[in-house]
């Protein structure tokens, strides 16, 4: 299984990031670390180990870019609004730089993304923001309300990333074109946080798998089993 490693300037960011990537040739996936995790956490934690026969057999890429936490939704030595800001920076960097050249690479017009625990939010984020370039999304243990990190702040650009306050009033069709799993398990304590999103998708009539028939809890363990499960669906 190959593995590359680059690191590269982000214009968006300031600063260099850091990705590992999984595969020669086939469809992209992106996938987020969970809290203030690297880019090589899901190297360590043996998810890529469980996509193995997907990445071999070159049905998909994984991509493992870094992520900006300790500057954003856990940094706690910044006032809400410029953490705020800060992931808007990422997700610009996401958007018009990293998800671009991912594309360009790979010659599709949109990706997949996944991510376990607070990587599930990275990846439905994202996703929810910019329907227009991804065809797949794929959360295990996710949770999506991001206001519990910033005290009583709030402003728009909260509002803008905080997909069950957002995602009720978004239009863009290609929401409708997604394919989505929300993967939870019976003892997940995020598991609430999954049900109250499939609800709001089925409000809008957005289809989607709440997918709650794993036993287990909040654990790598759990989502080893469904990452190479929800590949099936690519």
């Amino acid at each position: 299984m190959q593995e590359r490693y680059i690191k590269y300037y982000s214009h968006h960011l300031g600063a260099d990031n850091e990705m590992l990537i999984y595969g020669n040739w086939g469809y992209p996936v992106i996938v987020f670390p969970t809290t203030m995790g690297r880019y090589y956490e899901a190297k360590d934690f043996k998810l890529i180990e469980s996509a193995r026969g997907h990445i071999e057999s070159g049905k998909v890429k994984i991509y493992c870019p870094d992520s900006i936490d300790k500057y954003s939704w856990y940094g706690k030595h910044l006032h809400p609004s410029e953490r705020v800001q800060n992931h808007n920076y990422y997700d610009q960097y996401l958007n018009e730089e990293l998800i671009p050249a991912i594309m360009n690479e790979c010659n599709v017009s949109k990706v997949a993304v996944a991510g376990c625990s607070f990587g599930g939010y990275h990846a439905a984020n994202f996703a929810f923001r910019h329907p227009d370039k991804v065809s797949h999304l794929f959360t295990m243990g996710a949770a999506f309300d991001i206001r519990s990190f910033l005290g009583d702040y709030y402003d728009d650009n909260v509002y803008f990333n905080n997909p069950p306050d957002y995602l009720p009033n978004a239009d863009n069709s290609n929401l409708w074109q997604m394919d989505i799993v929300l993967g939870t398990c019976n003892a997940d304590f995020c598991k609430p946080e999954n049900e109250r999103l499939s609800k709001i998708l089925a409000h809008k009539h957005i289809n989607h798998w709440l997918d709650i028939r794993w036993h287990g809890t909040h654990d790598w363990d759990i989502w080893r089993e469904m990452f190479p499960d929800y590949l099936n669906k690519i």
